[in-house]
């Protein structure tokens, strides 16, 4: 298995005087996602919770909704010159049935660490692909007091992040701010992807009732992947995209961004989120809250 972290060489300069020490980095290896042993996506990411991410990014693409939709998920040979496994190639083999979708058959897909796949055409893909339509009818009610300590717990509980500095986190929250998971990784995706694919594993999906707060901004991909898991509540501590508002609108997700301390703005779905006694008129618009 890959190591979360790894040790550099560095030229520290503080005050003007420089030092040479070792320094610890958060480990980017590539991954490929092979679905029925034919290759479909590499994605740049932390070793870890391998097959958790290829499950949860097969979520994202509407092939799993289910842990029954399974068969097994092994590493595949990526060996090295000295005969040694990279385990950096996963194959999802899926259980007997379950169909591949033409989302997946159609397109062999290369991702960064930091990007994903975005347009008119994904966001279609979304509205007909999702395996959990009743997103807009869940009940869930997150007082925003509650949602406002989200960020202060995330940072807290990331270990890896206080080691490197380097990696973005997802992290999965009751209805009453209780932390249900929290995977980190170089990519803000990819984190997600592993909380989802856990989920799926665990047999929790959909993600109903609960919330998920990203490190980073709120791009479409992250709400699709909220959309596909079946979570009701989006939350991050930067920026949406216009695109990832426009799917909440569609789908009936709450999205909030800028969330720091009390302060946020609730881009979408702001029924579910009670804001003592007072709230916005309905369809009223919400004011740029960057820093």
């Amino acid at each position: 298995m890959g190591r979360v972290t790894e040790r550099r060489r560095v030229v520290r300069v503080r005050g003007g005087a420089a030092g040479v020490r070792p320094d610890t980095l958060v480990a980017e290896e590539p991954l490929e996602i092979r679905l029925n042993g034919k290759p479909l996506a590499v994605t740049m990411r932390t070793p870890g919770d391998d097959f958790a991410l290829a499950v949860g990014f097969l979520v994202s693409e509407g092939v799993l909704g289910a842990t029954s939709d399974v068969r097994a998920v092994t590493y595949c040979e990526g060996a090295t010159e000295d005969g040694a496994n990279t385990y950096n190639v996963v194959n999802v083999q899926l259980a007997p049935g379950v169909p591949v979708p033409d989302i997946t058959l159609e397109r062999n897909v290369y991702t960064t660490s930091s990007c994903g796949l975005c347009g008119k055409a994904s966001l279609d893909a979304v509205r007909t692909a999702s395996r959990f339509p009743g997103l807009a009818d869940d009940p869930v009610r997150v007082p925003a007091e509650v949602l406002g300590a989200l960020p202060d717990r995330l940072r807290e509980a990331q270990k890896v992040f206080d080691r490197t500095g380097g990696l973005h986190a997802a992290g999965l929250f009751s209805a009453e701010g209780e932390l249900l998971d929290l995977r980190e990784d170089v990519g803000r995706h990819n984190a997600v992807d592993k909380i989802v694919g856990r989920a799926l594993q665990a047999g929790r999906l959909p993600l109903a009732g609960a919330v998920l707060l990203v490190s980073g901004r709120a791009s479409f991909e992250l709400a699709q992947k909220a959309v596909m898991a079946g979570v009701p509540v989006l939350a991050a501590v930067s920026a949406p995209s216009s695109l990832a508002v426009d799917l909440a609108l569609e789908t009936g997700l709450t999205l909030v961004g800028f969330l720091r301390g009390g302060d946020m703005n609730i881009y979408a779905g702001e029924h579910r989120i009670p804001l003592n006694g007072a709230g916005a008129e309905p369809g009223a618009g919400v004011g740029h809250g960057g820093a």
